[in-house]
């Protein structure tokens, strides 16, 4: 207990804006998934056992209810999660302090569940004001969705006619929504919603897999599987209006029986920082993307003095977080002994030129 203290206020001076030369690695409790960072530290996901919380340097992991946490506000006051009603129908909603769940339904007031699903939530904007996610309406009818206070849930529809489509992540204005439309062939293939209208992502190589995340602004766009058609192409993605969609390899290539693929899915708002993967389904590796260039999270810290980071675990997962300054990520992975979560606060990166800035 005394080593978790001193661990949580270690990381809580480490937020502070300040340099900070050498990256901080902390292990969360086994069982402890993260989903999101915001402002102040705040970290949100869910429980293996089920169940959402959050977690800060001061307070520990804190269990909230629902079923799970998948995005939280920059100031923290707003959790997007799921929940179950008192039929245990599991829906998209909405956590604050002091106030219970808040169920967001679906397309219509008498839409038919999907087994035991609704609907559920996979983003938000960065106030939390626009929630997106899945939609059902039986289990033939699964549509992406958006959800604003004013208006309530959205449907997106889909362009291919009995296929689904699923929202992902939306920027802080809502005009842009990004995630995936299922092709005639079932192949999911990323899509965005400008104002509505839906747009598929092609990539050099043709289409590309799913659209996982958007900064603030909606400039960036990051997601999964660069090339379909290629096993040894284990590449992530990025798109921007001026470069389209390019392909970024991962840190090499993994050669088995099994297809192997790298995506990108959370990013920083200027782009310098991009958390993803690097596998197969649960054999998975971390990977950062710092300044375009990929380096397994694990090598990361080791080469900058962290050598005890992910002893003992079977694989470092998946980067599912970043701060939106970029200073933070959080994760999940195969520990000693359940899947668990981990945060690192990263050794800052060095002063970019401006003939190098995205644009």
């Amino acid at each position: 207990m005394k080593q978790l203290t001193l661990t949580f206020l270690l990381l809580a001076a480490a937020i502070t804006p300040r340099a900070q030369e050498k990256p901080l690695f902390i292990e969360l409790p086994s069982g402890v998934l993260p989903a999101a960072v915001g402002g102040g530290g705040i970290v949100v996901g869910t429980l293996t056992t089920e169940g959402a919380f959050y977690w800060m340097p001061t307070t520990g992991v804190v269990y909230i209810g629902g079923t799970q946490g998948v995005a939280v506000s920059r100031d923290g006051r707003t959790i997007v999660g799921r929940a179950r009603d008192a039929g245990r129908k599991e829906h998209a909603a909405i956590w604050q302090r002091a106030a219970e769940w808040r169920l967001l339904g679906s397309f219509t007031a008498n839409a038919a569940s999907c087994d035991d699903f609704l609907s559920g939530s996979f983003g938000a904007s960065p106030d939390a004001s626009i929630i997106v996610g899945l939609g059902w309406n039986g289990c033939n009818y699964a549509h992406g969705f958006s959800w604003r206070e004013s208006t309530g849930m959205a449907d997106l529809g889909t362009s291919v006619p009995g296929r689904s489509t699923r929202a992902n992540a939306v920027s802080n204005e809502g005009r842009l929504i990004v995630g995936w439309q299922d092709a005639p062939t079932g192949l999911r293939q990323a899509a965005r919603w400008v104002d509505g209208r839906q747009e598929l992502f092609m990539g050099p190589h043709g289409v590309v897999g799913e659209a996982s995340a958007t900064n603030a602004d909606g400039s960036l766009v990051v997601g999964q599987n660069c090339n379909f058609f290629n096993d040894l192409d284990q590449s992530a993605w990025s798109w921007t209006a001026s470069t389209g969609v390019r392909c970024h390899p991962a840190p090499r290539v993994r050669v088995s029986s099994r297809r192997y693929i790298a995506g990108m899915a959370a990013t920083s708002d200027d782009g310098r920082v991009i958390g993803g993967f690097h596998g197969f389904g649960l054999d998975s590796e971390a990977v950062l993307w710092l300044d375009g260039e990929s380096i397994y999270l694990s090598d990361y810290l080791r080469n900058n003095g962290v050598l005890d980071a992910f002893n003992g675990w079977i694989n470092t997962g998946f980067v599912t977080a970043v701060s939106p300054d970029g200073r933070m990520i959080a994760g999940q992975g195969a520990g000693p002994r359940d899947f668990q979560g981990y945060v690192v606060m990263l050794g800052d990166l060095p002063a970019r030129p401006k003939s190098e800035e995205r644009r």
